[in-house]
Protein backbone atom coordinates (compact mmCIF):
# COMPACT_ATOMS: atom_id res chain seq x y z
CA UNK A 1 0.00 0.00 0.00
CA UNK A 2 1.27 3.10 -1.13
CA UNK A 3 -0.55 6.88 -1.12
CA UNK A 4 -0.43 9.72 -4.06
CA UNK A 5 1.79 12.41 -2.27
CA UNK A 6 0.56 16.04 -2.21
CA UNK A 7 3.18 17.65 -3.63
CA UNK A 8 4.54 21.23 -3.08
CA UNK A 9 7.92 21.62 -3.54
CA UNK A 10 8.29 24.23 -0.37
CA UNK A 11 7.00 21.54 1.46
CA UNK A 12 9.43 18.97 1.10
CA UNK A 13 12.67 21.24 0.69
CA UNK A 14 15.63 22.69 3.11
CA UNK A 15 16.91 24.95 0.68
CA UNK A 16 14.39 27.73 0.75
CA UNK A 17 14.90 30.87 2.18
CA UNK A 18 13.07 30.62 5.79
CA UNK A 19 13.54 27.18 6.90
CA UNK A 20 11.18 25.50 9.59
CA UNK A 21 11.02 22.22 11.23
CA UNK A 22 8.32 20.86 8.77
CA UNK A 23 10.83 21.69 5.86
CA UNK A 24 13.11 19.49 7.53
CA UNK A 25 10.39 16.86 8.45
CA UNK A 26 9.35 17.24 4.63
CA UNK A 27 12.48 16.61 3.22
CA UNK A 28 13.68 13.71 5.47
CA UNK A 29 10.06 11.95 5.42
CA UNK A 30 10.41 12.19 1.01
CA UNK A 31 13.29 10.78 0.73
CA UNK A 32 12.32 7.79 3.74
CA UNK A 33 9.55 7.22 1.36
CA UNK A 34 11.14 6.89 -1.77
CA UNK A 35 14.04 4.87 -0.16
CA UNK A 36 11.91 2.68 1.98
CA UNK A 37 8.31 2.26 0.33
CA UNK A 38 6.73 -0.77 -1.20
CA UNK A 39 5.66 1.15 -4.32
CA UNK A 40 4.82 -0.18 -8.01
CA UNK A 41 4.43 2.88 -8.94
CA UNK A 42 4.25 7.20 -7.59
CA UNK A 43 1.57 9.06 -7.26
CA UNK A 44 1.45 13.06 -6.87
CA UNK A 45 -1.30 15.99 -6.49
CA UNK A 46 -0.63 19.04 -7.31
CA UNK A 47 -1.62 22.41 -8.18
CA UNK A 48 0.49 23.14 -10.95
CA UNK A 49 2.41 21.50 -13.56
CA UNK A 50 5.82 22.44 -13.25
CA UNK A 51 5.17 21.07 -9.33
CA UNK A 52 4.64 17.11 -11.06
CA UNK A 53 8.29 17.98 -13.15
CA UNK A 54 9.58 18.26 -9.96
CA UNK A 55 8.49 15.52 -7.65
CA UNK A 56 9.01 13.04 -11.12
CA UNK A 57 12.59 14.54 -10.82
CA UNK A 58 13.02 13.94 -7.14
CA UNK A 59 12.03 10.39 -7.64
CA UNK A 60 14.41 9.74 -10.22
CA UNK A 61 17.22 11.30 -7.93
CA UNK A 62 16.87 8.68 -5.51
CA UNK A 63 16.93 6.17 -7.84
CA UNK A 64 13.33 5.11 -8.55
CA UNK A 65 12.60 4.15 -11.84
CA UNK A 66 8.90 3.32 -11.08
CA UNK A 67 5.87 4.63 -13.79
CA UNK A 68 5.12 8.08 -11.83
CA UNK A 69 1.53 9.51 -11.69
CA UNK A 70 0.54 13.09 -11.39
CA UNK A 71 -2.41 14.05 -10.74
CA UNK A 72 -4.17 18.02 -11.11
CA UNK A 73 -7.63 19.09 -10.31
CA UNK A 74 -8.83 18.46 -13.74
CA UNK A 75 -8.15 14.93 -12.85
CA UNK A 76 -9.05 14.38 -9.19
CA UNK A 77 -11.39 11.39 -9.70
CA UNK A 78 -8.13 9.35 -10.71
CA UNK A 79 -7.01 9.82 -7.01
CA UNK A 80 -9.43 7.32 -6.14
CA UNK A 81 -6.86 4.76 -8.30
CA UNK A 82 -4.40 5.75 -5.34
CA UNK A 83 -6.36 4.98 -2.50
CA UNK A 84 -4.75 7.43 0.17
CA UNK A 85 -3.84 11.03 -0.43
CA UNK A 86 -1.05 11.92 2.39
CA UNK A 87 -1.24 15.99 3.09
CA UNK A 88 2.19 16.96 4.74
CA UNK A 89 -0.19 18.75 7.55
CA UNK A 90 -3.39 18.52 9.63
CA UNK A 91 -6.14 20.26 7.04
CA UNK A 92 -7.44 17.81 5.57
CA UNK A 93 -10.81 18.91 6.11
CA UNK A 94 -10.46 21.36 2.81
CA UNK A 95 -9.09 18.35 0.89
CA UNK A 96 -12.34 16.77 2.07
CA UNK A 97 -14.87 19.10 0.65
CA UNK A 98 -12.99 18.87 -2.68
CA UNK A 99 -13.50 15.47 -2.65
CA UNK A 100 -16.97 15.00 -1.82
CA UNK A 101 -17.98 16.05 -5.25
CA UNK A 102 -16.84 12.93 -5.88
CA UNK A 103 -18.07 10.85 -3.00
CA UNK A 104 -16.72 11.15 0.58
CA UNK A 105 -15.98 6.94 0.22
CA UNK A 106 -13.86 7.85 -3.26
CA UNK A 107 -10.41 7.98 -1.73
CA UNK A 108 -8.99 8.15 1.89
CA UNK A 109 -6.93 11.53 3.70
CA UNK A 110 -4.35 11.20 5.66
CA UNK A 111 -2.68 14.21 7.52
CA UNK A 112 -0.12 15.16 9.71
CA UNK A 113 0.70 17.22 12.59
CA UNK A 114 3.29 19.59 12.65
CA UNK A 115 3.10 22.85 14.89
CA UNK A 116 -0.51 23.17 16.25
CA UNK A 117 -0.12 26.44 18.28
CA UNK A 118 -0.53 28.03 15.47
CA UNK A 119 -4.05 30.03 14.11
CA UNK A 120 -3.78 28.33 10.92
CA UNK A 121 -3.38 25.54 12.51
CA UNK A 122 -5.46 25.47 14.72
CA UNK A 123 -8.56 26.29 12.66
CA UNK A 124 -7.48 23.44 10.34
CA UNK A 125 -7.88 20.93 13.18
CA UNK A 126 -11.41 22.74 14.66
CA UNK A 127 -12.88 22.91 11.41
CA UNK A 128 -12.51 18.82 11.52
CA UNK A 129 -15.70 18.81 12.93
CA UNK A 130 -17.68 20.67 10.42
CA UNK A 131 -16.19 19.56 7.64
CA UNK A 132 -16.79 16.42 5.64
CA UNK A 133 -13.78 13.81 7.33
CA UNK A 134 -14.04 10.14 8.27
CA UNK A 135 -13.20 7.32 9.99
CA UNK A 136 -11.01 6.33 6.72
CA UNK A 137 -8.84 9.30 7.12
CA UNK A 138 -6.62 10.23 9.70
CA UNK A 139 -4.34 13.18 10.95
CA UNK A 140 -0.96 11.53 12.10
CA UNK A 141 0.39 12.56 15.64
CA UNK A 142 3.20 13.12 15.97
CA UNK A 143 3.32 12.80 19.65
CA UNK A 144 0.87 11.83 22.48
CA UNK A 145 1.31 14.94 23.69
CA UNK A 146 0.30 16.58 20.19
CA UNK A 147 -2.79 14.04 20.28
CA UNK A 148 -3.64 15.44 23.34
CA UNK A 149 -3.38 18.89 22.53
CA UNK A 150 -5.53 17.99 19.01
CA UNK A 151 -8.59 16.18 21.09
CA UNK A 152 -8.19 19.63 23.30
CA UNK A 153 -9.28 21.46 20.65
CA UNK A 154 -11.64 18.76 19.23
CA UNK A 155 -13.30 18.56 22.80
CA UNK A 156 -13.77 22.27 22.83
CA UNK A 157 -15.14 22.86 19.08
CA UNK A 158 -17.52 19.58 20.11
CA UNK A 159 -18.73 21.48 23.56
CA UNK A 160 -19.37 24.78 21.40
CA UNK A 161 -21.07 23.34 18.20
CA UNK A 162 -23.49 20.46 21.18
CA UNK A 163 -24.39 23.96 23.39
CA UNK A 164 -25.27 25.96 20.02
CA UNK A 165 -26.78 23.56 17.79
CA UNK A 166 -27.33 20.02 19.73
CA UNK A 167 -25.03 18.29 17.18
CA UNK A 168 -25.06 14.16 17.99
CA UNK A 169 -22.80 12.67 14.79
CA UNK A 170 -19.03 13.13 15.16
CA UNK A 171 -17.48 10.99 12.09
CA UNK A 172 -13.70 12.15 13.01
CA UNK A 173 -11.11 10.67 11.50
CA UNK A 174 -8.12 8.54 12.73
CA UNK A 175 -5.63 9.97 14.78
CA UNK A 176 -2.69 7.47 15.07
CA UNK A 177 0.41 8.63 16.88
CA UNK A 178 3.45 7.98 14.73
CA UNK A 179 6.78 9.71 15.45
CA UNK A 180 8.87 11.15 12.73
CA UNK A 181 11.71 9.58 11.14
CA UNK A 182 15.26 10.08 10.44
CA UNK A 183 18.30 8.36 8.35
CA UNK A 184 19.91 7.34 11.04
CA UNK A 185 23.04 6.47 9.38
CA UNK A 186 23.52 10.15 8.16
CA UNK A 187 24.54 10.68 12.04
CA UNK A 188 27.73 8.07 11.70
CA UNK A 189 30.98 9.95 12.15
CA UNK A 190 34.65 7.96 12.42
CA UNK A 191 37.11 9.11 14.87
CA UNK A 192 38.96 10.85 12.15
CA UNK A 193 35.60 12.63 10.81
CA UNK A 194 35.74 13.71 15.21
CA UNK A 195 39.08 15.18 15.32
CA UNK A 196 38.85 16.82 12.19
CA UNK A 197 35.73 18.60 13.83
CA UNK A 198 37.27 19.22 16.58
CA UNK A 199 39.94 21.08 14.85
CA UNK A 200 37.61 23.11 12.67
CA UNK A 201 36.27 24.01 15.94
CA UNK A 202 39.73 25.55 16.99
CA UNK A 203 40.15 22.57 19.61
CA UNK A 204 43.18 20.57 18.71
CA UNK A 205 45.08 21.96 22.03
CA UNK A 206 42.15 21.45 24.11
CA UNK A 207 41.90 17.90 24.18
CA UNK A 208 39.94 17.20 27.38
CA UNK A 209 37.04 19.90 26.18
CA UNK A 210 33.76 18.70 26.38
CA UNK A 211 31.17 20.09 23.86
CA UNK A 212 28.02 20.39 24.39
CA UNK A 213 25.77 20.92 21.19
CA UNK A 214 22.37 22.70 20.90
CA UNK A 215 20.55 22.34 17.14
CA UNK A 216 18.12 24.36 15.67
CA UNK A 217 16.64 28.14 15.17
CA UNK A 218 18.32 30.23 17.91
CA UNK A 219 14.72 32.09 18.90
CA UNK A 220 14.26 32.58 22.33
CA UNK A 221 10.82 33.26 21.83
CA UNK A 222 9.35 31.32 19.70
CA UNK A 223 12.07 27.52 19.80
CA UNK A 224 13.86 27.25 23.09
CA UNK A 225 14.79 29.79 25.59
CA UNK A 226 18.43 29.22 26.46
CA UNK A 227 18.91 30.54 29.37
CA UNK A 228 18.31 27.61 31.62
CA UNK A 229 20.76 25.87 29.80
CA UNK A 230 23.36 28.46 30.10
CA UNK A 231 22.75 28.62 33.99
CA UNK A 232 22.83 24.78 34.28
CA UNK A 233 26.08 24.49 32.07
CA UNK A 234 27.79 27.26 34.18
CA UNK A 235 27.15 25.32 36.79
CA UNK A 236 27.77 21.89 35.79
CA UNK A 237 31.04 23.53 34.45
CA UNK A 238 32.30 25.05 37.75
CA UNK A 239 31.59 21.81 40.14
CA UNK A 240 33.09 19.31 37.68
CA UNK A 241 36.12 21.57 36.83
CA UNK A 242 35.69 20.47 33.14
CA UNK A 243 36.43 22.52 30.38
CA UNK A 244 33.08 23.11 28.75
CA UNK A 245 32.14 24.71 25.21
CA UNK A 246 28.75 25.34 23.85
CA UNK A 247 28.03 24.89 19.90
CA UNK A 248 24.85 26.17 19.44
CA UNK A 249 24.34 25.05 15.50
CA UNK A 250 21.70 27.26 14.23
CA UNK A 251 20.66 30.78 13.23
CA UNK A 252 19.47 33.73 14.51
CA UNK A 253 16.52 35.68 12.57
CA UNK A 254 18.16 39.27 13.08
CA UNK A 255 20.57 41.12 14.43
CA UNK A 256 19.00 41.89 17.73
CA UNK A 257 18.35 38.16 18.70
CA UNK A 258 21.57 37.67 18.42
CA UNK A 259 23.02 40.42 20.75
CA UNK A 260 20.34 38.98 22.93
CA UNK A 261 21.69 35.60 22.99
CA UNK A 262 25.11 37.25 23.63
CA UNK A 263 24.18 39.27 26.15
CA UNK A 264 22.71 36.59 28.39
CA UNK A 265 25.97 33.78 27.57
CA UNK A 266 27.90 36.70 29.22
CA UNK A 267 25.33 37.38 32.12
CA UNK A 268 24.80 33.67 32.66
CA UNK A 269 27.75 31.28 31.52
CA UNK A 270 30.72 33.61 31.70
CA UNK A 271 32.95 30.72 32.36
CA UNK A 272 31.57 28.41 29.33
CA UNK A 273 33.06 29.01 25.11
CA UNK A 274 30.51 29.38 23.13
CA UNK A 275 30.60 28.60 19.80
CA UNK A 276 27.91 29.53 16.95
CA UNK A 277 27.81 27.84 13.68
CA UNK A 278 25.02 28.11 10.67
CA UNK A 279 22.74 25.50 11.32
CA UNK A 280 21.44 26.25 7.22
CA UNK A 281 24.98 24.83 6.20
CA UNK A 282 25.28 20.89 6.05
CA UNK A 283 29.07 21.42 6.13
CA UNK A 284 28.61 22.94 9.98
CA UNK A 285 25.76 20.62 10.92
CA UNK A 286 28.10 17.68 9.75
CA UNK A 287 30.79 19.70 12.24
CA UNK A 288 28.88 20.28 14.84
CA UNK A 289 27.50 16.47 15.15
CA UNK A 290 30.78 15.12 14.70
CA UNK A 291 32.35 17.14 17.36
CA UNK A 292 29.71 16.69 20.08
CA UNK A 293 30.05 14.52 23.19
CA UNK A 294 26.78 15.56 24.89
CA UNK A 295 23.37 16.98 23.20
CA UNK A 296 21.15 19.41 24.81
CA UNK A 297 17.32 20.82 23.74
CA UNK A 298 15.45 22.36 26.57
CA UNK A 299 12.60 23.19 24.66
CA UNK A 300 10.08 25.29 26.56
CA UNK A 301 7.68 26.37 23.43
CA UNK A 302 3.94 25.47 22.49
CA UNK A 303 4.99 26.03 18.92
CA UNK A 304 7.10 22.50 19.06
CA UNK A 305 4.89 19.61 18.73
CA UNK A 306 7.81 16.53 18.47
CA UNK A 307 11.29 17.85 18.22
CA UNK A 308 13.15 15.64 15.95
CA UNK A 309 17.35 16.94 16.72
CA UNK A 310 16.65 14.82 20.00
CA UNK A 311 16.75 11.45 17.82
CA UNK A 312 19.43 12.82 15.39
CA UNK A 313 21.30 13.28 18.31
CA UNK A 314 20.44 9.46 20.12
CA UNK A 315 21.32 8.54 16.29
CA UNK A 316 25.13 10.22 16.46
CA UNK A 317 25.42 8.41 19.62
CA UNK A 318 25.26 11.64 22.00
CA UNK A 319 23.54 11.45 25.63
CA UNK A 320 20.92 13.76 25.33
CA UNK A 321 19.73 15.93 27.89
CA UNK A 322 16.67 17.66 27.06
CA UNK A 323 13.58 19.35 28.50
CA UNK A 324 10.19 16.86 29.34
CA UNK A 325 8.20 18.71 27.31
CA UNK A 326 6.26 17.86 24.28
CA UNK A 327 7.01 14.55 21.64
CA UNK A 328 10.56 14.45 23.92
CA UNK A 329 8.46 12.82 26.45
CA UNK A 330 7.76 10.14 23.96
CA UNK A 331 11.52 10.09 22.23
CA UNK A 332 13.77 10.40 25.10
CA UNK A 333 13.77 7.98 28.39
CA UNK A 334 15.11 9.21 30.54
CA UNK A 335 17.85 7.39 32.86
CA UNK A 336 18.34 5.79 29.34
CA UNK A 337 19.16 7.41 26.70
CA UNK A 338 20.23 10.46 28.97
CA UNK A 339 17.57 13.26 31.29
CA UNK A 340 14.42 14.73 30.60
CA UNK A 341 14.59 17.69 32.68
CA UNK A 342 11.36 18.24 34.49
CA UNK A 343 8.93 21.40 33.56
CA UNK A 344 6.42 23.84 35.16
CA UNK A 345 3.75 25.95 33.71
CA UNK A 346 1.24 27.62 35.44
CA UNK A 347 -2.68 26.02 35.36
CA UNK A 348 -5.43 25.56 33.06
CA UNK A 349 -7.56 28.77 33.00
CA UNK A 350 -4.43 31.38 33.32
CA UNK A 351 -3.79 32.08 30.21
CA UNK A 352 -6.93 33.29 28.83
CA UNK A 353 -5.82 36.98 27.66
CA UNK A 354 -2.99 35.26 25.72
CA UNK A 355 -4.85 33.89 23.48
CA UNK A 356 -7.26 36.44 22.92
CA UNK A 357 -4.48 39.14 22.37
CA UNK A 358 -3.34 36.43 19.43
CA UNK A 359 -6.82 36.10 18.56
CA UNK A 360 -7.74 39.85 18.08
CA UNK A 361 -3.84 40.33 16.42
CA UNK A 362 -2.93 42.84 19.37
CA UNK A 363 0.13 39.86 19.25
CA UNK A 364 1.98 38.52 16.57
CA UNK A 365 1.94 34.88 16.46
CA UNK A 366 5.90 35.16 17.50
CA UNK A 367 4.57 37.13 20.66
CA UNK A 368 2.25 34.56 21.42
CA UNK A 369 4.46 31.89 21.56
CA UNK A 370 6.99 34.51 23.51
CA UNK A 371 4.75 35.33 25.95
CA UNK A 372 3.57 32.06 26.91
CA UNK A 373 7.20 29.87 27.00
CA UNK A 374 7.85 33.59 29.57
CA UNK A 375 5.95 31.79 31.71
CA UNK A 376 7.24 27.97 31.12
CA UNK A 377 10.22 27.02 33.68
CA UNK A 378 12.88 24.22 33.46
CA UNK A 379 14.24 22.82 36.50
CA UNK A 380 17.86 24.50 36.41
CA UNK A 381 19.14 22.82 39.01
CA UNK A 382 17.78 19.15 37.56
CA UNK A 383 19.49 20.09 34.36
CA UNK A 384 22.70 21.09 36.25
CA UNK A 385 23.05 17.89 37.81
CA UNK A 386 22.19 15.86 34.59
CA UNK A 387 25.50 18.21 32.85
CA UNK A 388 27.58 17.53 35.92
CA UNK A 389 26.89 13.68 36.00
CA UNK A 390 27.70 13.52 32.31
CA UNK A 391 30.72 15.54 32.44
CA UNK A 392 32.13 13.67 35.33
CA UNK A 393 32.34 10.29 34.07
CA UNK A 394 33.52 9.41 30.46
CA UNK A 395 31.62 5.83 31.42
CA UNK A 396 28.09 7.34 31.58
CA UNK A 397 28.31 9.58 28.82
CA UNK A 398 29.30 6.30 26.51
CA UNK A 399 26.46 4.05 27.90
CA UNK A 400 23.78 6.90 27.57
CA UNK A 401 25.06 7.28 23.93
CA UNK A 402 25.26 3.49 22.89
CA UNK A 403 21.70 3.03 24.13
CA UNK A 404 20.54 6.13 22.61
CA UNK A 405 21.81 5.18 19.55
CA UNK A 406 20.40 1.59 19.45
CA UNK A 407 16.72 3.34 20.84
CA UNK A 408 17.17 5.69 17.19
CA UNK A 409 17.93 2.95 15.27
CA UNK A 410 15.21 0.53 15.85
CA UNK A 411 12.79 2.80 16.51
CA UNK A 412 12.99 6.45 14.71
CA UNK A 413 14.67 5.09 11.18
CA UNK A 414 12.72 5.92 8.40
CA UNK A 415 12.78 2.06 7.31
CA UNK A 416 10.99 1.34 10.68
CA UNK A 417 8.75 4.56 10.13
CA UNK A 418 7.89 4.13 6.67
CA UNK A 419 5.89 0.64 6.78
CA UNK A 420 3.75 2.04 9.82
CA UNK A 421 2.15 4.65 7.56
CA UNK A 422 1.84 1.87 4.90
CA UNK A 423 0.20 -0.21 7.09
CA UNK A 424 -2.24 3.00 8.28
CA UNK A 425 -2.75 3.33 4.99
CA UNK A 426 -3.98 -0.39 4.19
CA UNK A 427 -6.15 -0.08 7.58
CA UNK A 428 -7.86 3.25 6.02
CA UNK A 429 -8.37 1.75 2.89
CA UNK A 430 -10.25 -1.30 4.79
CA UNK A 431 -12.30 0.98 6.82
CA UNK A 432 -13.17 2.87 3.94
CA UNK A 433 -14.02 -0.15 1.41
CA UNK A 434 -16.18 -1.58 4.62
CA UNK A 435 -18.45 1.26 5.21
CA UNK A 436 -18.48 3.91 2.69
CA UNK A 437 -20.57 2.37 -0.03
CA UNK A 438 -24.01 2.85 2.26
CA UNK A 439 -23.18 6.82 2.45
CA UNK A 440 -26.45 9.64 1.51
CA UNK A 441 -24.74 11.34 -1.40
CA UNK A 442 -26.64 15.14 -0.67
CA UNK A 443 -26.87 17.33 -3.92
CA UNK A 444 -24.60 19.70 -2.62
CA UNK A 445 -21.80 18.57 -0.77
CA UNK A 446 -19.78 21.50 -0.22
CA UNK A 447 -22.44 24.37 0.33
CA UNK A 448 -19.90 27.10 0.36
CA UNK A 449 -19.26 26.21 -3.38
CA UNK A 450 -22.58 25.79 -4.95
CA UNK A 451 -23.86 25.37 -8.44
CA UNK A 452 -23.91 28.93 -9.27
CA UNK A 453 -27.49 28.13 -11.09
CA UNK A 454 -28.48 27.15 -7.77
CA UNK A 455 -27.46 29.55 -5.41
CA UNK A 456 -28.51 32.58 -7.82
CA UNK A 457 -31.46 31.22 -8.62
CA UNK A 458 -33.89 33.96 -8.34
CA UNK A 459 -31.65 36.31 -9.98
CA UNK A 460 -32.93 35.70 -13.81
CA UNK A 461 -36.17 36.21 -14.96
CA UNK A 462 -36.73 32.52 -15.95
CA UNK A 463 -34.50 29.29 -16.46
CA UNK A 464 -33.69 26.81 -18.98
CA UNK A 465 -34.92 23.53 -18.42
CA UNK A 466 -35.19 20.33 -21.06
CA UNK A 467 -38.96 21.35 -22.12
CA UNK A 468 -38.30 24.90 -22.86
CA UNK A 469 -39.18 25.60 -26.56
CA UNK A 470 -36.42 27.08 -28.76
CA UNK A 471 -36.33 28.73 -32.41
CA UNK A 472 -33.80 29.46 -34.23
CA UNK A 473 -33.46 33.57 -35.20
CA UNK A 474 -32.37 33.15 -38.91
CA UNK A 475 -34.56 31.42 -41.34
CA UNK A 476 -31.68 30.28 -43.94
CA UNK A 477 -29.19 27.51 -41.80
CA UNK A 478 -26.52 28.73 -43.64
CA UNK A 479 -26.66 32.40 -42.43
CA UNK A 480 -27.16 30.95 -38.60
CA UNK A 481 -24.36 29.00 -39.18
CA UNK A 482 -22.50 32.45 -40.27
CA UNK A 483 -23.31 34.46 -37.53
CA UNK A 484 -22.32 31.70 -35.27
CA UNK A 485 -19.10 31.51 -36.34
CA UNK A 486 -18.16 35.30 -36.38
CA UNK A 487 -19.43 35.87 -33.14
CA UNK A 488 -17.24 32.84 -31.88
CA UNK A 489 -14.31 34.41 -32.94
CA UNK A 490 -14.64 37.34 -30.81
CA UNK A 491 -12.28 37.74 -28.10
CA UNK A 492 -15.20 38.47 -25.76
CA UNK A 493 -16.73 35.55 -26.30
CA UNK A 494 -14.28 32.62 -27.34
CA UNK A 495 -12.45 33.64 -23.43
CA UNK A 496 -15.04 31.17 -21.94
CA UNK A 497 -13.91 28.10 -24.07
CA UNK A 498 -14.18 25.74 -21.43
CA UNK A 499 -17.77 26.27 -21.08
CA UNK A 500 -18.87 26.16 -24.53
CA UNK A 501 -19.84 23.40 -26.78
CA UNK A 502 -17.88 22.00 -30.23
CA UNK A 503 -18.46 23.36 -33.30
CA UNK A 504 -20.22 19.26 -34.26
CA UNK A 505 -21.98 19.80 -31.63
CA UNK A 506 -23.60 23.53 -32.26
CA UNK A 507 -23.96 22.52 -35.72
CA UNK A 508 -25.88 19.41 -34.74
CA UNK A 509 -28.30 21.29 -32.50
CA UNK A 510 -29.20 23.92 -35.23
CA UNK A 511 -29.81 20.89 -37.73
CA UNK A 512 -32.24 19.50 -35.12
CA UNK A 513 -33.70 23.02 -35.01
CA UNK A 514 -34.30 23.76 -38.45
CA UNK A 515 -35.58 19.94 -38.96
CA UNK A 516 -38.43 20.22 -36.54
CA UNK A 517 -39.10 23.50 -38.21
CA UNK A 518 -37.30 25.77 -36.50
CA UNK A 519 -38.14 25.20 -33.34
CA UNK A 520 -37.99 22.61 -30.60
CA UNK A 521 -37.32 21.97 -26.92
CA UNK A 522 -33.99 22.07 -25.67
CA UNK A 523 -34.20 17.96 -25.05
CA UNK A 524 -35.65 17.75 -28.73
CA UNK A 525 -32.23 20.17 -29.70
CA UNK A 526 -29.83 17.74 -27.89
CA UNK A 527 -31.05 14.72 -30.60
CA UNK A 528 -27.63 12.90 -31.25
CA UNK A 529 -25.54 14.70 -28.62
CA UNK A 530 -23.09 11.86 -26.78
CA UNK A 531 -25.33 11.31 -23.18
CA UNK A 532 -22.13 11.87 -20.87
CA UNK A 533 -22.43 15.63 -22.95
CA UNK A 534 -25.93 16.30 -22.75
CA UNK A 535 -25.90 18.61 -19.57
CA UNK A 536 -23.09 20.45 -21.29
CA UNK A 537 -24.79 21.47 -24.13
CA UNK A 538 -28.14 21.52 -22.64
CA UNK A 539 -27.01 24.39 -20.28
CA UNK A 540 -24.67 25.63 -23.69
CA UNK A 541 -28.37 26.32 -25.00
CA UNK A 542 -28.04 29.87 -22.92
CA UNK A 543 -24.77 30.93 -24.56
CA UNK A 544 -26.84 30.31 -28.07
CA UNK A 545 -29.55 32.30 -26.65
CA UNK A 546 -27.21 34.78 -25.08
CA UNK A 547 -25.81 35.39 -28.76
CA UNK A 548 -28.94 35.50 -30.16
CA UNK A 549 -28.96 32.83 -32.84
CA UNK A 550 -31.89 30.87 -30.57
CA UNK A 551 -34.20 33.04 -29.25
CA UNK A 552 -37.31 31.46 -26.65
CA UNK A 553 -40.72 31.14 -27.75
CA UNK A 554 -43.55 32.27 -25.06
Amino acid sequence: MTAAIYFHPEAYSTSGPKLMGRNAAGESFLRGFLTHATATQWWAQVQRPEHGTAFAHIVRQHGRHEPVKIIDNRALPSLADASVVYYPGPGIGSHALERAAYGHGAWSLCGITHTTSSAVAMDAITALITQPVYPWDAVICTSTAVKDNVNRLLQAQVDYLQDRLGITRLPLPQLPVIPLGIHTTDFEFSPQQRFEARARLGLSERHDALVVLYVGRLSFHAKAHPLAMYQALEAAARRSGRDVVLVECGWHANESIKQAFVAAQQSACPSITCRLLDGRSSADRETAWAAADVFCSLSDNIQETFGIVPIEAMAAGLPVVVSDWDGYKDTVRHGIDGFRIPTTMPAPRLGGDLAMRHALEIDTYDMYCGHTCSLVAVDVQAAAAAFTALFESPEARRRYGMAARQHAREHYDWGVIIPRYEQLWRELGERRQASAAGLKTLPFPWPARMDPFHSFASYPSQTLTADSLLEVVDSEPAVAAARLAQYRGLAMVSFAKTVLPSDDETTAILQNAYRYGGAATAANLLTGIVPARQPYVLRALSWLLKLGILRLRA
